[in-house]
């Protein structure tokens, strides 16, 4: 909820008049409405007003072994309609307490609309209705409380941990912005001189106690020591600047009024010059405007006094929309409004100083922490292709480029600075340029006559390899698996772009020896699968190259003769050609091109 629901009324501290401003009793609670001063330095109770009850509401039975406990009772009457809270201020050492009572009736109270009875183990300075005014999330505070005109109500107020330096109430929500001059109503407080006054110092007050067909006025004062005249004051009104419980006599031709009523100064904040600010940011940078309350406060107490920081000069007038203390900043500048507020009175405030606040972003890069010099390649560019013209760049090795072009592997370190106003901010990335092979295919393993053909590429090339096999998916693994008979290809890579190397294949099957002796098995010797090549022809040499014998597809196989004649038991040499996509005959590599013929 922004701070504009915030209550401009305050009930203030009034050290030397606490006894007429406390009542220990619900029968003789304190009247207050708007820009009433109440505190209450509590001592004691008296007559137990719950009958001996052990709860009321969240409240709970003291060490007195009554529910109140230097208590204090005041009562108001809500003279519009809306939302209301109020903030018991106080010492964040001491454990406050309160109920809040919808009636017009102390003996009959019923249960509390509101009640608070945790302990202030957090130490915070404020308890109530409505939210925190320091902007914390607090379990020591109730929902808002939504009212009528005409509704009566009872506040009752307990200090449970017995240290008691007084406290102070400040009414708040949006029933004080719609209704300023009549949220409470006055009309309870039976007095000439109307209700207790809270001013800031330097206003000028004037007490009006004009009465029909009065004949003389008398004027007094009490600072602490009773009431003393004030000499020369013999008008309906009287200025005043001081603290004081102030007194007037009217005289009438049939009887003598005399009126009291009180009268707090709250001392002004003052806000201190605040020096401008330059902090780099990034995307997930935050700006904590609380180190700037130092600056704001000075010497002044800030548990005394409330600073916050707005978007504009009204915004801060009116103490509305406070920037979080924790800012989400975007880039660039803006001018920060700040305010003082008193803690006592809201009224009190300064919003005379503001500063720049300059988010300087942080430099950015985009380009990769690793790159790839290939074997076949005298260089690789390294850094910002794509430079921001208001960053600099300076690498470790001399240049201020944003790129670099390197022939050698190694880090390179790149420090990326943004500057405003003499201030830097920068980033340091370091490039690793490693050396990678290119792609090469020494050999091609086809493990085949079996259901499941398998063909393995071996390399002894260094670097990161994908494979891939007839255009298919590249896998990271040099071995397929289930390979059809048949023509193929199988393409290397290097992944980190080093190129890429295709070579063709054939897998067949072929019996690795024969035995052609006239016992049925192995007579003859063929290669399997001929049928999936177009127009294959195996050809057959000894091992001097002498041409033994051609086989297509449709040939029986070789039976181990030359014309007519049976050659000797030894190993024999084979080629397979067919004829590929381009029409072009090629011969089949990476097969095991010999056999054995045994006798």
């Amino acid at each position: 909820m922004s701070k504009s629901l915030v209550a401009l009324f305050s009930l203030l501290l009034l050290g030397h008049l606490l006894c007429a401003q406390v009542s220990n009793e619900c029968a003789t609670a304190v009247p207050i409405c708007n820009n009433t001063p109440v505190n209450g330095g509590t001592d004691g109770y008296g007559n137990d007003d719950f009958n001996g009850a052990a709860t009321s509401g969240c409240l709970e039975q003291t060490t007195t072994g009554a529910i109140e406990s230097n208590s204090a009772w005041y009562r108001f009457r809500t003279g519009a309609s809306g939302q209301l809270g109020f903030n018991i201020g106080h010492d964040t050492a001491e454990d406050w307490d309160f109920a809040l009572y919808q009636t017009n009736d102390c003996n009959n109270l019923g249960d509390p609309v509101r009640c608070n009875f945790f302990d202030n183990s957090d130490q915070r300075a404020y308890t109530g209705v409505g939210e925190d005014p320091t902007g914390v999330q607090s379990v020591n505070y109730e929902d808002w409380l939504y009212v009528e005109p005409g509704q009566d109500y009872y506040l009752l107020i307990n200090n449970f941990s017995n240290l008691n330096t007084g406290f102070s109430i400040q009414f708040s929500g949006e029933i004080f912005v719609t209704n300023p001059n009549d949220a409470l109503d006055c009309s309870i407080i039976s007095n000439l001189l109307g209700p207790p006054i809270a001013a800031c110092e330097n206003d000028m007050i004037v007490l009006d106690a004009t009465t029909n067909n009065a004949n003389a006025y008398t004027w007094y004062a009490d600072t602490g020591t009773g009431f003393q005249i004030l000499t020369g004051e013999n008008n309906a009104t009287l200025q005043v600047s001081t603290d004081a419980l102030y007194r007037v006599e009217v005289s009438t031709p049939t009887e003598t009024i005399i009126s009291d009523v009180q009268v707090a100064f709250t001392a002004s904040p003052v806000t201190e010059a605040l020096s401008d600010e330059i902090f780099c940011h990034n995307e997930n940078m935050v700006y904590d405007l609380e180190q700037k309350d130092i600056e704001a406060l000075g010497s002044q107490n800030g548990d005394e006094i409330m600073v916050s920081y707005h978007s504009t000069q009204a915004d801060a007038d009116n103490g509305v929309n406070a920037l979080p203390k924790t800012y989400a900043k975007n880039p660039g500048g803006e001018t920060i409004f700040v305010r003082t507020t008193s803690m006592a009175n809201p009224d009190c405030f300064d919003s005379s100083e503001n500063f720049d606040l300059y988010a300087i972003e942080e430099p950015s890069a985009s380009f990769d922490t690793e790159a790839f010099l290939c074997d076949n390649a005298t260089s690789v560019t390294i850094g910002e292709t794509s430079p921001n013209p208001n960053y600099t760049y300076q690498w470790s090795s001399g240049e201020t480029t944003a790129s670099l072009d390197v022939s050698q592997s190694g880090d390179y370190a790149l420090t990326i600075t943004n500057s405003y106003n003499g201030v830097q901010c920068a980033i340091n990335r370091t490039v690793s340029v490693i050396t990678s092979d290119s792609p090469r295919i020494d050999a091609i393993e086809i493990d085949d006559l079996q259901s499941n053909n398998q063909v393995t590429v071996i390399s002894e090339a260094v670097g990161d390899f994908e494979y891939s096999l007839d255009d298919g998916a590249f896998q990271a693994s040099n071995t397929f698996e289930g390979v059809l008979p048949g023509a193929h290809t199988l393409t290397m890579r290097d992944r980190n772009g080093c190129g890429s190397v295709t070579e063709s294949i054939v897998v067949v099957g072929f019996l690795n020896h024969f035995s052609p002796n006239g016992d049925g098995l192995n007579e003859n010797w063929h290669i399997e699968e001929l049928s999936s090549l177009n127009d294959p022809l195996v050809t057959i040499f000894d091992r001097y190259g002498k041409l033994i014998t051609q086989l297509n597809e449709f040939s029986p196989g070789w039976d181990g003769t030359f014309e007519g004649r049976p050659l000797p038991a030894t190993d024999y040499w084979f080629k397979l050609s067919y004829v590929d996509q381009d029409g072009t005959r090629t011969y089949a590599k990476y097969l095991q091109n010999h056999f054995s013929l045994r006798r």
